[in-house]
């Protein structure tokens, strides 16, 4: 509550604004499944109640899945998955300005806090790909080298000026994704 009383606001925030997230199935085209779950309570997100309603999705999925987190969701992903086994084969997990602990972010991270080892989730993603840019102003820049260290298998996209990739559109990441697709 204390978040939602303090969190700045304008009226920016809340207009709408064409994002990638919108059009990455159009992006993709029809040889894609994208699936874009809305978690629970984003506003006050709690890792228990958005891990509840991933575990129902993730049974219905194919061996091969590429996992896609951007922010908040990102982190998630990597506390699933360092924290939990997963049954089927994951061929990548791509994170998108993914905040790592609390150190200088405009967000608490509250229940969504890492484990010390990420070990378990480099073991079940074949590939990682970090995506993070140099004027990203939610997540600091300094949080990727955090990733790095963690994860040193990791391939590191480091763009200069895509703020916090809240943009229309995002094609270095629809490549990236066509091109894993082929990949055995």
């Amino acid at each position: 509550l204390d978040y939602l009383k303090n969190k700045p606001v304008d009226l920016e925030y809340f207009r709408s604004k064409p994002q990638w997230k919108n059009s990455l199935a159009d992006d993709l085209g029809p040889d894609f499944e994208v699936l874009s779950p809305w978690m629970p309570n984003a506003s006050n997100a709690q890792f228990n109640e958005w891990k509840i309603l991933f575990e129902r999705i993730i049974g219905l999925l194919n061996d091969e899945a590429i996992f896609l987190g951007h922010s908040l969701g990102a982190i998630f992903l990597v506390k699933y998955f360092s924290e939990n086994n997963y049954s089927k084969r994951v061929k990548a997990a791509l994170l998108i300005g993914a905040p790592f602990d609390n150190d200088g972010g405009k967000e608490k991270l509250a229940s969504f806090c890492l484990a010390r080892s990420l070990d378990n989730f480099a073991r079940q993603c074949r590939q990682i790909y970090l995506f993070h840019s140099e004027d990203d102003s939610v997540v600091p820049f300094v949080q990727l080298a955090k990733y790095q260290s963690a994860l040193p298998g990791a391939q590191a996209m480091i763009f200069k000026d895509r703020g916090h990739f809240n943009g229309e559109s995002f094609p270095e990441l629809v490549d990236l994704i066509k091109k894993l697709s082929t990949q055995n």
